[in-house]
C-alpha cells in the first residue's frame, strides 16, 4: 500500500495516523473518565486507592502527551499531502457540516491533551507523566490561576471533542450503511479508492466556523475560571521591630515520585533582631487554610492531614543567631507547632541587610510523622515523610 495520498485515495501514512489516534483517543477519554470518578469518591485512608488512582492519571496523561505529538505530525502530513475529494462533495450543506467536523476534531486533537499537559504543568506535580523529560512546560507558571484556565478549558473542550467524535463516526455509518459509498473504506487498511464527486466544496467557511467554535469555548473557560479565582493577601503585617514587606512561604511534598509545590498565602511575622550582635527572636503564624497545594489542595486540608477545621493555625517560634557550622550565615532555632505537636526545629538562612531593608531566604525539611499528618500513608513512595519548607522575604525597620 502506497505511503502518499492521491486524489482518490489514503495512503498508508494517513490510514495509520488515523487508526493511531483513534486507538488512543477511545483509549484516552473513558481512562480519564473513570480516573476522575475514582478520585472523587476516594477514601483518603485507603493508600492502595490513591496509588490507583495516581496511576490511572498518570497512564491518562502519558497518553495524552502521546496524542499531542502523534496530531501535531498527522496534521502536518495531512498539509503536506493531497486530500482525496469527497464523494458527496455535491450535497453543500453535508459537506459543510463534514468540514466543520473535520476541523474542529482536528483542533480538538491538539487543545485538549494541551490543556490537560498545561495544567499538569502549572500546578507540578500529583500523578507524573511517565517520561524522562521533566513535568513542567516552558512558559507555564506555576500558578493556580492558570491551571484552573487549562482545567476549564480542558473539561470544555473535552466535551467538545466527544460530541465531534460522535457526529464523525455517525457521518462514517451514514456513508457505508445509507449511502454505501466508499467514504469508509478507503480509511480501511489496503488499497481502496472512491471516486470524489465533480463539485468540491471550499474549505475556508468550515475552518471559519470551526475557529469560532473554539474561540468560544478557550474564552468561556479561560473568562469562567478568572471569574472563579480568589485575591488573597501574600501575608499579614506582624508587631515586630522589622516589618514585613514582601515574602513567600512555600513546601515541597514528595507525591508519588514527583514534587508537589504549595504555597501558603497568609502568614505573620513577629520579627526582632540586632544586626550588630546577629542575635534576635521571631514569631511566625501561618493560616494553614490559605494552603494551594495544586489538585491535592483539598486533601491536604482534611482531618487526615492538616485538619484545617480543628486547627485553623501553626506557628514557628524561635531565637535568632549567627550559624555555627552551618553553610547558611544564621540559624532561627526553636519549636515548630502543627496540629497542637510541637517539634524542635532550626531553619538556617541568609540575610543581607541594605539602607535597612533586610533580604532572608532559608529552608528546612520537616518530617509529616511528627505532626501526625498523613499517618496513614506509610509507604514513602506514595507520599515522602520529608517536608520541604522554603522561605524569603523582605522587610525594612523603621527609623
Amino acid at each position: 500500500m502506497p505511503a502518499q495520498n492521491t486524489a482518490t485515495r489514503y495512503g498508508g501514512t494517513a490510514k495509520l495516523f488515523h487508526w493511531l489516534t483513534a486507538l488512543m483517543i477511545l483509549t484516552n477519554l473513558p481512562l480519564g473518565l473513570v480516573a476522575t470518578n475514582m478520585a472523587h469518591g476516594i477514601d483518603a485512608q485507603d493508600s492502595a486507592a490513591l496509588a490507583r488512582v495516581a496511576t490511572l492519571f498518570s497512564l491518562h496523561k502519558t497518553i495524552g502527551v502521546a496524542v499531542f505529538f502523534v496530531a501535531l505530525l498527522r496534521i502536518l502530513w495531512a498539509i503536506a499531502q493531497p486530500k482525496p475529494g469527497l464523494p458527496n462533495g455535491d450535497k453543500p450543506a453535508e459537506a459543510f457540516v463534514a468540514g466543520v467536523i473535520h476541523w474542529a476534531l482536528y483542533a480538538a486533537l491538539v487543545i485538549v491533551p494541551l490543556s490537560g499537559w498545561v495544567h499538569h504543568a502549572a500546578v507540578a506535580g500529583y500523578a507524573p507523566i511517565w517520561w524522562p523529560l521533566g513535568q513542567t512546560l516552558p512558559f507555564v507558571p506555576q500558578s493556580d490561576a492558570v491551571a484552573q484556565a487549562a482545567t476549564a478549558v480542558h473539561w470544555l473542550a473535552t466535551r467538545v471533542l466527544i460530541a465531534a467524535l460522535v457526529l464523525h463516526i455517525a457521518g462514517a455509518l451514514k456513508h457505508h450503511l445509507v449511502d454505501r459509498d466508499d467514504t469508509l473504506r478507503r480509511m480501511l487498511p489496503g488499497r481502496s479508492e472512491a471516486a470524489p464527486s465533480l463539485r468540491q466544496p471550499g474549505h475556508a467557511l468550515p475552518a471559519a466556523v470551526a475557529v469560532a467554535i473554539w474561540a468560544g469555548v478557550l474564552g468561556w473557560g479561560v473568562m469562567g475560571s478568572a471569574a472563579q479565582t480568589p485575591v488573597t493577601a501574600s501575608l499579614t503585617q506582624g508587631g515586630g521591630e522589622w516589618q514585613v514587606q514582601d515574602g513567600t512561604l512555600a513546601i515541597t511534598v514528595q507525591q508519588f515520585g514527583s514534587a508537589v509545590q504549595g504555597q501558603f498565602g497568609q502568614w505573620q511575622a513577629d520579627i526582632a533582631f540586632d544586626p550588630d550582635s546577629g542575635t534576635g527572636e521571631v514569631d511566625v503564624t501561618i493560616a494553614i487554610g490559605s494552603l494551594t497545594l495544586g489538585t491535592v489542595t483539598d486533601q491536604a486540608m482534611g482531618p487526615e492531614y492538616f485538619d484545617v477545621d480543628t486547627f485553623e493555625t501553626a506557628r514557628f517560634q524561635a531565637d535568632i543567631a549567627p550559624s555555627d557550622g552551618d553553610d547558611r550565615a544564621y540559624a532561627a532555632t526553636g519549636t515548630v507547632t502543627i496540629k497542637d505537636q510541637s517539634m524542635p526545629a532550626t531553619l538556617p538562612f541568609d540575610l543581607e541587610i541594605t539602607d535597612g531593608t533586610a533580604k532572608m531566604e532559608g529552608g528546612l525539611t520537616l518530617d509529616r510523622r511528627d505532626f501526625g499528618i498523613g499517618d496513614q500513608m506509610t509507604d514513602e513512595g506514595q507520599l515522602g515523610f520529608g517536608v520541604g519548607v522554603q522561605v524569603t522575604l523582605t522587610a525594612t525597620r523603621p527609623e
